[in-house]
C-alpha cells in the first residue's frame, strides 16, 4: 500500500487520507473516499498505548462528525478511524449524485483500503468496527463476503448503532415496493424518489432543537434525496441478509426502545427513533451469526450516540461493558479488565 498522505481534516485535531478508487462503476466520473483520523493525545503526559483500533462507519445523508464517539474509544486506547463512503461527506465530488452506488458491495473496495491503511499503522493490533443506520447494514455483508473468501483478520469485533436491517411498512408495502424497484432500478435508476424527511435533523443540530454542530452542507436537516437505484441496492442487501450471514465476530447492536414515526416535532421526537422501525432491527439482529447481543436504550433518537444525554450516557455504558466482557476484541488482557473491574467495585 502506498504512504499514507495525511492533510488537516475539517474538524480539529482530526486529519484525513484519501483513497482513490478509480473510476466509478456507475458512471459518475472518478471515485474517491476520505478516511479521518483523530490525532493522538498530545497533551496527557501518560498517555495509554495503542491496544487496539476502531473504524466507524456512517449512514445515509451523513457523514462522520461524532468526535465524542471517538474520545469515547480513544480513552480506551483504541486508535480511532472513520470512513466516509464514496460521494459521501467529504469523498463526494462535483457531479456525483449523493450517496448513490447500485450496489453496496462496490463499497467493499474502500472497506478493504480503510482496515489497510489502519493495519499499516498500528499493525498486529485488533480493528473493532463500529456502524451507523446504512452503515449497520453495509458492513455485516462485507465481513460475511471476507469471511467466505478466507479473510478474517484482524477485525475482531463490530457495534452497530441503530442498523438498518430492513425496511419500513407493512410486509404488503414492502414486497410492492421491492418489485416496483426492480424494474424502476433497470430504466431509471437516479429517478429520486418522494420520502417524507420529518424532524429528525431538527433534533440534532444547533439551530433548530438539538446540541449538535455539523456541516449541513454534507448532512442536510431535510436529508438527501433518495433514488431509485441506490433504495433498490439496500433491498437487495436486506435479502441477503435475511437468508442469514455468518460474520464470524461478535456484535453488539444499540437502538432505541421504541419508534415514532410523524412529521411534527413533538417532546417524544428527541426520545424515540424517528426513522426506523426498532422493532425491526430487534427481529433481524440473529441474522449477522456468532454471539450477538441486542441492547434496547430507553429514550434514544436513531443515532443513539446523539440522543439527549442521559440515553446516550447509558448507551456508552453499555458499549464500554461489552468491550469489558470481550477483552479480546480491542486487545485488552483478561488480567486488565479484573483490575478495572476491582478497582471500580472498590
Amino acid at each position: 500500500m502506498p504512504v499514507l498522505d495525511w492533510k488537516p481534516d475539517l474538524l480539529e485535531g482530526y486529519h484525513q487520507h484519501t483513497l482513490e478508487l478509480g473510476a466509478d462503476p456507475d458512471g459518475e466520473g472518478s471515485a474517491a473516499a476520505v478516511l479521518v483520523r483523530r490525532d493522538p493525545d498530545g497533551e496527557s503526559h501518560d498517555p495509554l498505548p495503542v491496544r487496539g483500533a476502531v473504524l466507524y462507519v456512517h449512514g445515509f445523508s451523513d457523514y462522520f462528525f461524532q468526535t465524542d464517539l471517538a474520545d469515547f474509544f480513544a480513552a480506551r486506547g483504541l486508535a480511532f478511524y472513520a470512513l466516509d463512503l464514496r460521494k459521501c461527506g467529504r469523498a463526494r465530488r462535483p457531479g456525483q449524485t449523493a450517496h448513490y452506488v447500485s450496489d453496496l458491495a462496490l463499497y467493499d473496495r474502500e472497506l478493504d483500503l480503510a482496515l489497510e491503511a489502519i493495519v499499516q499503522e498500528h499493525p498486529g493490533v485488533p480493528v473493532l468496527l463500529a456502524a451507523h443506520s446504512t452503515g449497520g447494514l453495509i458492513l455485516p455483508l462485507w465481513l460475511d463476503r471476507r469471511r467466505a473468501a478466507g479473510r478474517t483478520g484482524p477485525v475482531s469485533g463490530v457495534v452497530l448503532n441503530s442498523p438498518w436491517f430492513d425496511l419500513q411498512g407493512t410486509r404488503t408495502q414492502r414486497g410492492l415496493l421491492t418489485q416496483v424497484l426492480r424494474v424502476a432500478a433497470k430504466a431509471a435508476p437516479l429517478r429520486t424518489l418522494s420520502v417524507p424527511t420529518g424532524v429528525y435533523g431538527d433534533t440534532l443540530h444547533q439551530s433548530r432543537s438539538g446540541e449538535w454542530e455539523f456541516d449541513l452542507e454534507l448532512k442536510p436537516l431535510q436529508g438527501f434525496p433518495v433514488t431509485v437505484g441506490w433504495l433498490n441496492a439496500i433491498r437487495r442487501a436486506h435479502a441477503t441478509l435475511h437468508l442469514g450471514l455468518d460474520i464470524g465476530i461478535p456484535s453488539l447492536i444499540l437502538r432505541s426502545d421504541r419508534s415514532h414515526f410523524s412529521s411534527r416535532h413533538s417532546e417524544l421526537s428527541d426520545r424515540a427513533d424517528l426513522i426506523l422501525d426498532v422493532t425491526q432491527i430487534a427481529r433481524w439482529s440473529g441474522c449477522l451469526g456468532d454471539e450477538t447481543t441486542v441492547v434496547p436504550i430507553p429514550g434514544a433518537r436513531h443515532d443513539v450516540f446523539l440522543s439527549r444525554p442521559e440515553a446516550r450516557t447509558h448507551a456508552y455504558s453499555v458499549v464500554e461493558a461489552w468491550l469489558d466482557r470481550h477483552p479480546r476484541v480491542t486487545g485488552a488482557t483478561d488480567t486488565l479488565v479484573q483490575e478495572k473491574s476491582r478497582t471500580t467495585s472498590s
